[in-house]
């Protein structure tokens, strides 16, 4: 009996994943809400910071990408740098795809994974189907991910909520509810400033509060780049370049090079176009530290040390945490105790070898889960370019 391939997310990475599976013949279930992430944990009017040209999700053929989905959907080509794509549209694309490459995707919830002796992998779904699968690409992107501060996380012992004091930034898609509000946003990075810009254009009055050596910058406009260094998805550089183009060379690295790099490159900073949008429309205190998070009267109030070595309150009626993501295979309970075991990691993130496959034969991460193994370019939708074929030919050739 020929056992499927079990590809467990259905964004992006999920996605291009199983159409170059399913065009090498490879018998592939997909599970999951086609781009969930994107269409929930999203704010309403987001832009997204890539460039129409690094925003392509990879097919095994052409036709399929984000300039094809414009010419089939009758909306205005997207294709120069200074072309703004928005969260609407993207997904919309991603549907298209899914609809075309993937479209015996199966909406539902994979519940547990784990090994079924030599046949391959024990697979239940929420649906109470339990099947053996050959392989499983674990491609679940961002969800259950979300970090908050050990500081910020002492105010909310029950977790954040976008009802409560405190929230994560991935817990809002209408930012509407803090109209006439005042709102504090933790964070100097993309999501922390658009998120601000949002809320600020509902009608919010917004401060936002970037820590440590942090400090609020916007990139270069496309016209204001750097004219002698090669043209990558993310701007000119040397550096971006060996990042975008040869990630497979940045598995050789040292640990804590790769650790630093995949945290550091391609850090906090604004989109070029948000710059108009945010200055003098938010408030912005540059602070040493957030010290700690507590609740007063049911508001939240932050203690920060400035640079100047002093403490301050900052009070306001709910603080959004746009403080990123972290990779922690502990965050993934569907993973059985005998795989995560077996899963080499490091860092509490899984140590990928040739081909995105784990110390696990038959198993698989992509996307921002192989951030670590293979760089800062796997945080990004252009990362499917370099990772999905290669993923799959590794497969293909495993189980041959």
């Amino acid at each position: 009996m020929i056992h499927p391939v079990a590809v467990i997310g259905a964004g992006p990475y999920g996605l291009s994943t199983a159409a170059h599976l399913r065009a090498r013949g490879i018998p592939v279930r997909v599970f999951g809400e086609p781009m969930v992430s994107w269409r929930s944990h999203m704010p309403e009017g987001m832009i997204l910071k890539s460039v129409p040209s690094a925003s392509n999700i990879d097919a095994p053929q052409r036709g399929h990408d984000l300039v094809d989905y414009c010419d089939a959907a009758g909306i205005k080509r997207l294709v120069t740098d200074e072309d703004l794509i928005s969260a609407e549209v993207f997904v919309a694309y991603g549907d298209w795809f899914q609809q075309q490459l993937v479209p015996d995707l199966e909406r539902v919830r994979v519940v547990s994974v784990d090994r079924h002796g030599r046949a391959g992998f024990e697979v239940k779904l929420d649906s109470g189907e339990q099947f053996t699968a050959r392989a499983v690409v674990v491609a679940t992107g961002l969800s259950g991910l979300e970090h908050l501060p050990r500081e910020l996380a002492a105010a909310v012992p029950d977790g954040p909520s976008p009802t409560g004091p405190l929230s994560h930034s991935a817990q809002h898609h209408d930012l509407s509810r803090f109209a006439g509000k005042e709102l504090t946003v933790v964070g100097a990075g993309q999501s922390a400033l658009e998120t601000a810009a949002l809320a600020a254009e509902t009608g919010a009055t917004v401060k936002v509060v970037a820590r440590g050596q942090g400090r609020v910058r916007f990139g270069a406009p496309p016209w204001d780049q750097p004219k002698f260094r090669p043209e990558t998805p993310f701007g000119r550089a040397w550096s971006l370049y060996a990042l975008s183009y040869y990630p497979h060379q940045y598995r050789q690295l040292p640990p804590q090079a790769r650790h630093f790099l995949v945290k550091r490159v391609l850090g906090p900073m604004g989109a070029w176009w948000l710059r108009e949008r945010f200055e003098g429309k938010v408030t912005v205190r540059n602070v040493a530290a957030v010290e700690r998070a507590s609740v007063s009267d049911g508001a939240p109030v932050l203690t920060v040390r400035t640079h100047g070595g002093r403490r301050q309150e900052l009070a306001s009626d709910h603080v959004i945490a746009a403080t990123g993501y972290r990779v922690d295979l502990a965050a993934m309970p569907f993973l059985g105790d005998g795989l995560r075991t077996r899963t080499a990691v490091s860092r509490g993130t899984p140590r990928l070898g040739a081909g995105y496959v784990s110390s696990v034969p038959g198993l698989y991460f992509t996307g921002m889960l192989g951030g670590s193994s293979y760089g800062p370019v796997m945080r990004f939708v252009c990362g499917t370019v370099f990772a999905s074929p290669r993923l799959a030919r590794h497969l293909a050739g495993a189980h041959g």
